[in-house]
């Protein structure tokens, strides 16, 4: 059944109300940015931008989170599709209970275990390195990557794994010319999610790291603030540098990550 004029409208109405009340905030921080920061003076200052990156060594702090982000997909994204393999298409002794039981990495706070784990990686010598800064990232995001991949590789078609093996395909070959291209959506959804929940990571940064020089873009924010805490337009300014490689990701991948957020609301 086509729906009304009055149901159209009412919809559009709706929706247009929730997406200015989701730019707000956006727009804000970013017309904020932009103000003078002697009050009176007039124009668009788009130096902010510049003064807030020197001032507030950004450059350093991004590159960190940049390489610190890179490495956190490519692993946990790769140990994420063989382990959702696993569990999605096999069946051996044990897998529910190994499956519940990476499931406790999703289910347990980074609050609950960071002072501990400070304690386990200060008595390796692993504090101020970047392995404290991605090997604990990776285990959380493996813990739900797997859960997402076996999702999507347990309601995959058998007729098309079938056919695969009929193929003489094995394992590995079905995994990665199979059913990996046909679950682009997912994997792109995959990507986007721990780029996302990585570059924003925190409190790991705080307690795992002292050295300036590993400082991650929202640690050197959080730094950046005390200094800047005066200057309202220049700490705008250096939240959109922090914010905006995610933003760009994500309009970037955007049509993929809604897909494969679409195709696993369905399928689940």
């Amino acid at each position: 059944m086509r729906a009304s004029r009055l149901e159209r409208v009412g919809t559009y109405a709706v929706l247009g109300v929730f997406t200015a009340y989701a730019l707000y905030p956006v727009l804000a921080i970013l017309f904020t940015a932009l103000r003078p920061e002697v009050v009176g003076q007039g124009g668009v200052h788009w130096e902010n931008f510049v003064t807030a990156w020197q001032q507030g060594n950004f450059g350093s702090y991004l590159g960190t989170s940049a390489i610190v982000s890179a490495c956190v997909v490519v692993i946990s994204v790769v140990l994420s599709v063989l382990a959702g393999y696993a569990f999605g298409t096999m069946r051996f002794r044990g897998h529910q209970a190994l499956f519940y039981l990476m499931l406790v990495g999703i289910m347990v706070p980074a609050e609950a275990v960071v002072v501990p784990l400070y304690f386990d990686l200060r008595d390796l010598g692993l504090t101020n390195t970047y392995v404290a800064l991605i090997g604990p990232q990776v285990a959380q995001s493996v813990a739900f990557g797997a859960f997402w991949m076996r999702t999507y590789f347990s309601s995959t078609s058998r007729s098309v794994v079938e056919a695969a093996r009929l193929d003489g395909a094995g394992h590995w070959q079905t995994l990665w010319r199979v059913l990996l291209p046909m679950g682009r959506p997912a994997l792109v959804t995959l990507i986007v999610m721990v780029f996302m929940w990585t570059w924003n990571e925190f409190l790991l940064a705080l307690v795992m790291v002292t050295d300036e020089a590993l400082r991650t873009a929202p640690l050197g924010l959080r730094f950046f603030s005390g200094r800047a805490v005066t200057s309202v337009p220049l700490l705008a300014a250096a939240s959109v540098l922090v914010a905006l490689p995610v933003v760009l990701v994500y309009l970037f991948l955007q049509r993929h990550f809604i897909r494969g957020m679409l195709d696993g609301a369905v399928k689940g």
